[in-house]
């Protein structure tokens, strides 16, 4: 009995709750649906705003929109981790969950994590297939390069995702709102569609807090035919944001859990 209450491990439970994402990647895109309706629809966003540089005449702003838009959509698809964490509160599961010996939030970290293979892999083809349209040609090591820090940008922003997600878990109407209004935010501030330098000081270090400023200049720095050594070191910055960000959302959701399981406010829907 003892055996049977005892808290799991913590990689076993993020493990089966990762099992639940892969069934929900199944269940919301069929390979047509995923290829022609969610791909091309970020493909066609990508092209939309790298068009704007290649307008104005200018070959390094193209390549500078078409590198940032196409990282964008990850962030875009791993933000719904706001919206998919508030399904277990309409399912009526979320109860069991607050009940269970499991930690909560690392049963959280598993279970939406579909949208990061699915955002990864948006990104990664729209850099492969559209860059090079636009000016941005990778070698092959370049490319196998990219792969992992396109990779980290989707987990360490998917971290920051799940802190927003333990905050409006208990007001799910706010669920859409937050994750549109974050990613824009980081659209317009984390080096995207301009420098980070272009914005006043205080939303510069705001943007150094966001994964995706760090995952954006290491992408650049791959296509710039820097260093490795170079990349490396802006690529760490968002491994360490990552690492922060994942570490107050499981305090979030401690403390949402403890004061569920405090004052019965858990409700089935």
């Amino acid at each position: 009995m003892t055996e049977l209450l005892a808290e799991p491990r913590p990689l076993a439970v993020v493990r089966h709750a990762s099992l639940n994402a892969l069934a929900d990647l199944r269940a919301t895109y069929t390979p047509t649906s995923w290829t022609v309706g969610w791909l091309g629809r970020m493909l066609a966003q990508v092209a939309f705003f790298t068009v704007v540089g290649h307008l104005i005449g200018s070959a390094e702003h193209t390549r500078y929109l078409v590198i940032g838009n196409s990282l964008m959509t990850c962030v875009i698809e791993v933000m719904m981790v706001v919206a998919s964490t508030t399904w277990e509160r309409r399912a009526g599961t979320l109860p069991l969950l607050v009940a269970a010996p499991a930690e909560l939030g690392l049963v959280f970290v598993g279970r939406s994590l579909q949208w990061t293979i699915s955002g990864s892999g948006t990104s990664l083809v729209s850099l492969l297939v559209l860059a090079p349209l636009f000016g941005v040609h990778w070698t092959v090591g370049q490319f196998l390069t990219v792969v992992p820090l396109v990779l980290l940008t989707a987990f360490s922003t998917y971290a920051f995702g799940l802190v927003l997600a333990a905050a409006v878990l208990g007001t799910t109407g706010l669920r859409n709102i937050t994750s549109n209004a974050a990613y824009l935010v980081m659209m317009a501030v984390c080096g995207v569609q301009v420098p980070v330098s272009y914005w006043p000081g205080a939303v510069q270090l705001a943007a150094e807090c966001l994964p995706l400023t760090h995952g954006l200049r290491a992408v650049r720095a791959v296509a710039d035919a820097e260093p490795l050594g170079t990349v490396l070191s802006r690529a760490l910055p968002a491994a360490v944001a990552g690492a922060c960000w994942l570490a107050l959302a499981l305090a979030v959701f401690r403390l949402t859990a403890a004061r569920a399981r405090r004052t019965g406010s858990v409700v089935y829907s």
